[in-house]
């Protein structure tokens, strides 16, 4: 897949996905950006706990369990490794479920939150190549 990266003015970044969706990140005040967006970071953090919430709204939708009281709670832990830079650690997500969501389902809606294909990637990660094209 394509992604076309631009920049949108100021430290806006924006990538332009084959289908014309633009997702559009800035930098905080503190880094010089207009904080309008979220950083590229934020991004990449956000994209673990909605994809969970995908496969979470999915296994609702599969078993008609209503979804409009369940919800996702997603902590991320840092650490500083030997160079003094701060690393993540560990995410942590909670699907919080209403007293009334069926016990039998419990278990397996973690589950199903495990499938998601960001933290697939993640766990399996891929090569990166960074190179230049003169154009």
């Amino acid at each position: 897949m394509k992604v076309d990266i631009s920049f949108e003015g100021g430290k806006k970044v924006a990538a332009t996905f084959p289908d014309g969706l633009k997702m559009i990140t800035d930098q905080s005040v503190e880094n010089g950006g207009g904080g309008d967006y979220p950083e590229p970071y934020d991004c990449f953090l956000g994209s673990i706990g909605t994809c969970a919430g995908v496969y979470v709204l999915e296994f609702c939708n599969a078993r008609n369990i209503p979804s409009d009281k369940v919800s996702l709670t997603q902590t991320a832990e840092f650490v500083l490794d030997d160079n003094g830079k701060r690393r993540l650690s560990e995410v942590k997500l909670t699907i919080n479920l209403p007293p009334e969501f069926p016990e039998r389902y419990q278990k397996a809606v973690v589950k199903a939150a495990g499938l998601c294909s960001v933290k697939k990637a993640i766990m399996n990660s891929p090569e990166f190549i960074i190179n230049f094209e003169v154009k």
